[in-house]
């Protein structure tokens, strides 16, 4: 999908420095996808406490 964005030209130049990546796009992407990553792991957070699980670790861990 194309879309006209306006970046700042000096944290687009540090991006693509850090991430080794050659394209704009692809640190554009990569940023995206990280942020989604972040905000599904924070959500997951909410439960920490939460659920009640009754599983036997040691049971699971021998099914390997």
């Amino acid at each position: 999908m194309r879309t006209t964005l306006d970046l700042p030209e000096p944290l687009i130049a540090e991006a693509l420095k850090v991430s080794h990546h050659s394209t704009k796009t692809a640190v554009i992407v990569e940023a995206l996808e990280e942020l989604v990553r972040k905000n599904r792991i924070q959500a997951l957070r909410k439960f920490k406490g939460k659920v009640e699980l009754d599983a036997d670790l040691n049971a699971l861990r021998k099914r390997r």
